[in-house]
């Protein structure tokens, strides 16, 4: 790889020499009432190339305004403020001029005397951005308060369960980036991980359902990049507590950003309740000589549990612009909890005439200590021409995850009849360097005009993954604790991956744009079971080939794109260790999987009116080879193993539709829906399952007088299908209001989640060859939550360059 990246740097040479001694330019000047003579604070001065859009801020209160970092060339300044008449301003930066004093610059009022004037207009909920789709969560108050997988609820393409499982379209194998970035918060097991990141702290969500030949290659069903809030000049912060019964939290962040500088640091503490209670019933069948089964034993299970999770995570970043054409950025991040999963198990296992053959309780004591540390350290180098540039970035994370249990088991008559203690100790080791760079050039003809962006990069990923497990037991329940050595293994897991990639955006002035690239990626696995001395090795090569053609009419926008992903075990699938804190349901990971590809087509119209109507409709089609799904057996003893495996093949066909819209200057309103055929096939296991799945959406909010907003929440997911059963419905719904307080600086947002219902039932159908069962969970989801968020500082639009991080879209997780 050393020698790769020097390839890259030569091949740049000579144009980074050349651009060495060039400097961008700066624009300054101030605002004044052509009236009053008195400053215009707070205006926007937007810098443009022609329709195209360079830079921009806001004055300060003293109406100056610093535009830095500017390529040299000719532009317009634009300057605006609600009841001024727009100023535009023809500027050129030269060489001989690259920094140009406007000095003060008069504003006239509009030729009406307005009077008091509310500003009712704002960013859409939901933006289509051509190869993705944005959902601005800090503009849904519902939010506040709530957790990533709240917001998640309403992004437009995904669904999200009870349990805060995430899936794209059907798919739940997904990519979850932080700011562009992979984030092991997220790479150990998702779901936890958007319970515990407070929903406060995210801007927007991006949902890219074809990712390009930039992206790594993971992610089978596509990518979600959760931006959070960042600042930009200057100095602020904010504090924020929720109090409710379900969530609770305290966070707090500040932002300083100067011309050359930049200094962030944010904290956050959360606690999360989690309640619910089953009853599940199981029949193990066996096989007989005419090819049909009978009922060996009856399992019946009811349990309840009430806990919660207390964690906290916090990031420092800072960044240097040492010139006008260089950018470090360095980023730390730690965090860390406690989540348990206490329950009581009743067990009642008899045969089909009614026997007791076992009948015992399991109080069973989970804890699941976990925690990251992460370092992030990239430098960007831009040149003259703008969009140039070359980006070499590393990233080192740490990632401990334990996972301890304690079970108990007691006869009926509650005498104490066996115990074991479980301890898993597992890491997982990750360091990657990669080195990017894009060119951008144009061609001019007669008819047209083509802009063309060259993007190609190197990077490298080693990931050194550990497990270490112990099992002691006691037969009787009465003695000690003795080690059991056929349940206690070492595991190491070495994953190397070396990627290039090349691609080529083409946009003209028809309107016509082309993404087109290719991604090569060459896995290398070490596996070895050190206590058992069993050694597994391997490798494969795969090419990923990508392209979208996007062509837009007026405000439609018509778009074909064809891809290819890969989907690599997550850590948590290979983990083989095994979970038996449930005797009748034991869990454990399988390193033996094979990586998902699948094939995703999408044809996409979307419609951008200016009255604020928004359109976004899909059709798609996908088809996984090797799919990873979990698959159960069961034993004639009538215990479950449950482990993830490569199943075979599995295929969607469906439409997904969004439409947003603003009735009024008050009112926002958006939804959609998504409709799916799901078809599962497993040669080897002599399985299928296919059926029509779909969800729905519906977001509401409405701004009243006195600086009072309300919202409405509501969906509904019709359940899913997998290879071995299927699913019920759920639906969620919420209700919220807030009000701005102390000249808006400081909100205070009341939530309330599923206020009609306590709790939401869902039950759960499975069957194979060994056995049959159907379980019912009941989930208490009705809570009330309480927000305040004082805000303080100010910021504006004027900060330095934006710094590059790693983007382990392959991340195992």
């Amino acid at each position: 790889m050393k020698h790769l990246f020097t390839l890259l740097l030569l091949s740049v040479w000579a144009t980074s020499a050349q651009a060495q001694a060039l400097h961008s330019g700066k624009l300054t000047g101030s605002l004044t009432d052509s009236t009053t003579v008195k400053p215009v604070p707070f205006a926007t001065a937007a810098l443009m190339d022609g329709t195209k859009l360079i830079t921009g801020t806001t004055t300060d209160g003293a109406g100056a305004f610093v535009l830095p970092n500017i390529p040299l060339g000719s532009y317009t300044l634009t300057l605006s403020f609600v009841g001024y008449r727009t100023k535009r301003i023809p500027v050129t930066l030269t060489a001989d001029q690259p920094v140009r004093q406007l000095g003060s610059i008069l504003l006239m009022t509009e030729g009406k005397t307005l009077g008091e004037v509310t500003v009712a207009g704002q960013k859409a909920l939901v933006e289509d951005k051509g190869d993705r789709l944005v959902y601005n969560a800090e503009k849904d108050i519902s939010n506040a308060g709530g957790t990533a997988a709240d917001v998640l609820r309403k992004v437009p393409t995904l669904s999200v369960d009870l349990d805060g499982n995430v899936q794209m379209r059907g798919n739940g194998n997904i990519k979850v980036l932080i700011n562009g970035k992979p984030s092991a918060m997220m790479a150990r097991n998702l779901a936890d991980a958007l319970r515990q990141m407070p929903a406060n702290v995210i801007k927007s969500i991006e949902v890219i359902t074809s990712p390009g030949a930039k992206y790594d290659a993971e992610g089978s069903a596509g990518v979600i990049n959760i931006i959070t809030k960042k600042a930009l000049e200057g100095f602020n912060g904010s504090v924020n507590v929720t109090a409710g019964n379900l969530n609770r939290g305290v966070g707090t962040n500040l932002n300083l950003k100067r011309k050359k500088f930049g200094f962030s640091l944010s904290a956050n503490g959360y606690q999360f309740r989690n309640i619910r209670e089953s009853q599940s019933t199981r029949t193990t069948l066996m096989p007989v000589s005419d090819g049909s089964s009978q009922p060996l034993n009856i399992l019946t299970q009811s349990s309840q549990a009430d806990n919660t999770g207390t964690g906290g995570y916090g990031e420092m970043s800072a960044d240097y612009d040492p010139d006008s054409t260089s950018h470090f950025n360095f980023a730390a991040n730690v965090w860390g909890g406690y989540y348990p999963n206490n329950n009581s198990v009743i067990n009642r296992l008899t045969s089909p005439t009614g026997d007791v053959l076992q009948a015992f309780r399991n109080d069973i004591r989970f804890s699941n200590p976990y925690g990251n540390g992460q370092l992030d350290l990239g430098y960007t180098k831009t040149f003259k021409k703008p969009g140039q540039e070359l980006s070499i970035l590393t990233q080192f994370s740490r990632m401990p995850d334990n996972y301890f249990y304690d079970t108990d088991r007691y006869s009926l008559s509650d005498l104490l009849t066996y115990r074991q203690h479980s301890t898993n100790y597992s890491s997982n080791k990750e360091y990657t360097a990669q080195a990017d760079y894009t060119h951008p050039f144009t061609i001019n003809s007669a008819h047209d005009t083509t802009d063309i962006k060259l993007e190609i990069g190197l990077k490298t990923i080693l990931r050194d993954i550990g497990s270490e497990y112990r099992v002691t037991q006691s037969l009787d329940g009465q003695g000690a604790l003795l080690p059991d050595s056929t349940q206690s293994n070492d595991f190491n897991y070495i994953q190397k991956v070396y990627s290039s990639y090349a691609s080529l955006r083409v946009d003209t002035k028809r309107q016509w744009s082309l993404n087109a690239g290719a991604r090569f990626e060459h896995t290398a696995i070490q596996s070895d079971f050190v206590t058992s001395q069993t050694k597994l090795s391997s490798q494969y090569n795969n090419l990923i080939p990508s392209i979208t053609l996007s062509k837009k009419i007026k405000t439609n926008t018509f778009k074909v794109s064809y891809t290819q992903r890969i989907q690599r075990p997550m850590v948590w699938y290979l983990n083989p260790w095994l979970n038996q804190s449930d005797p009748k349901n034991i869990q454990t990971g399988n390193p033996l999987l094979n990586p998902e590809l699948s094939h995703a087509t999408e044809l996409a119209y979307s419609l951008s009116a200016k009255s604020g109507l928004s359109i976004n409709t899909a059709l798609y089609w996908r088809m996984t080879n090797n799919a990873i799904e979990y698959l159960s057996t069961v034993d004639a003893a009538g215990i479950s193993t449950t482990k993830p495996q490569n199943i075979g093949q599995r295929k969607a066909y469906g439409l997904n539709v969004n439409v947003s819209s603003q009735p009024t200057k008050n009112w926002s309103l958006n939804g959609g829906g998504d409709l799916r055929y799901v078809d599962l096939t497993s040669p080897a296991l002599k399985q299928g399952n296919n059926g029509l799945v779909w969800n729905l959406n519906l977001n509401s909010s409405y701004k009243l007088p006195h600086n009072y907003t309300l919202q409405v929440n509501g969906n509904y997911n019709s359940g899913w299908i997998s290879l071995q059963g299927t699913n019920t419905g759920f639906y969620w719904h919420s209700i919220s209001a807030k009000h701005d307080l102390l000249n808006k600086q400081a909100s205070l947002t009341l939530g309330l989640n599923n206020p009609f219902y306590r709790g939401i039932a869902q039950t759960s159908r499975q069957s194979a060859p060994t056995f049959e069962s159907e379980s019912r969970f009941y989930m208490i989801r009705r809570s009330v939550r309480l927000t305040f968020e004082w805000r303080f500082g100010q910021m504006s639009a004027g900060g330095g360059k934006k710094g590059k991080k790693i983007s382990n879209d392959d991340k195992d997780r």
